[in-house]
């Protein structure tokens, strides 16, 4: 996924809004780091297209926001096997 930066960025916000993707998932499926993806999203996107960057911004709150619970369901998960939710 090397290659234009402009490109890249708006093809991971693309990602991330279709799917309500983590920057963490969306790192995994582009090949790419985690900090590269919060990076291409945070700085480098809204100097080209800050339409784009407040859509993918909204996503990325609510993740923000619901990451301490998804967290506390995996530590269950983790301890009480994978049938608890």
């Amino acid at each position: 996924m090397k290659g234009n930066i402009e490109e890249r960025a708006c093809q991971l916000a693309l990602y991330i809004i279709e799917n309500k993707a983590t920057v963490r998932s969306a790192a995994q499926r582009f090949g790419i780091s985690k900090s590269t993806v919060h990076k291409d999203l945070s700085e480098r996107l809204p100097a080209f297209n800050k339409l784009l960057y407040q859509q993918v911004k909204h996503v990325l709150d609510e993740n923000k926001a619901e990451r301490h619970i998804r967290g506390g369901i995996a530590t269950r998960r983790k301890y009480k096997g994978s049938d608890a939710e």
